[in-house]
């Protein structure tokens, strides 16, 4: 597995750039069809905040492309610091060659470091692969019921 990724090297956005926002607008709709696409001020709030770290992963073999990105948001509660990995997505001609395994891996390595007891993620059934990478690295399916509140069909439906 080591040798597919080689050609990927996992970085920590410090700014929003044009290119950042390119690969974005290139990569959120393969993640969720609804995605709203982000600009630069948007992009550049959740990079400068400070429980927010956004990753990307680049195609060295390919000039540095951005070929997948994830968001790691870690925070401290009254029990503990706590992770989420959030919108994951690898480019479509990457998947499969380690990009996602390589973003997962630095995203644990970080918030580690940053004292993190637990790291969470959700990922939909049809997801089977990404469901399946995420068992490989020890993450575990939780007997827990997640509940949503959405704002905004609730003030369109008010």
């Amino acid at each position: 597995m080591a040798g597919r990724s080689a050609f990927v090297e996992v970085v920590v956005a410090r700014e929003a750039t044009d290119e950042i926002v390119a690969a974005f607008a290139r990569l959120l709709p393969q993640l969720s069809s609804s995605a709203t696409p982000l600009n630069k001020a948007a992009l550049a709030e959740i990079i400068a905040a400070p429980s927010t770290l956004v990753l990307l992963a680049r195609d060295t073999s390919k000039g540095g492309e951005i070929i997948g990105t994830l968001t790691l948001a870690v925070f401290r509660i009254p029990t503990a610091v706590r992770a989420w990995i959030e919108d994951v997505v690898v480019d479509s001609g990457a998947r499969g060659s380690g990009v996602g395994e390589r973003l997962t891996q630095e995203a644990i390595h970080l918030a580690t470091e940053r004292g993190a007891r637990t790291i969470e993620l959700t990922s939909r059934p049809s997801r089977e692969a990404a469901r399946r990478l995420y068992e490989r690295l020890g993450f575990t399916v939780r007997d827990t019921g997640v509940y949503r509140y959405d704002i905004a069909s609730r003030e369109r439906d008010g």
